[in-house]
């Protein structure tokens, strides 16, 4: 009876943490971009977001919208983050690239990606991986 008493809220358990894990789809994005930059989509029904990071419904705490699947394209003055090490841009915080390029005060042009789910030890910012950077 010991047995039982153990062995039937352990099945609950489990039986509830697999019901919660489990997916309904494949964890791909709905939208794969091709190497233009540009997204596709299954369905041609479905427009594409038209906002970009340049928009001027941004709020000076960070982007309103996200950008745009696939390679994102930012200019702009690089602003230093509360953290050390740490380079904002339109509130996007830089993440990784040619640090002789990102510097605060410099005016750059970056290419790259947003990565929300990215974490960081900078206490702002939306993480975008920059793939490319040159100044001007």
């Amino acid at each position: 009876m010991r047995t039982f008493r153990l062995v039937v809220p352990a099945l609950v358990v489990c039986a509830a943490l697999s019901a919660c894990g489990g997916t309904d789809g494949p964890a791909t994005p709905d939208t794969p971009s091709t190497t233009s930059g540009q997204p596709t989509s299954a369905s041609p029904s479905t427009p594409a977001p038209a906002a970009t990071p340049s928009s001027p419904l941004k709020p000076p705490g960070g982007p309103t919208v996200p950008p745009p699947v696939g390679a994102t394209e930012l200019s702009g003055t690089i602003t230093a983050g509360v953290e050390p090490n740490c380079l904002l841009l339109d509130g996007y915080l830089l993440v990784g690239g040619p640090r002789d390029v990102l510097a605060a005060g410099a005016r750059v042009t970056v290419t790259g990606r947003v990565e929300t789910g990215l974490m960081t030890t900078c206490q702002q910012g939306t993480p975008f991986v920059v793939e490319g950077a040159h100044r001007g």
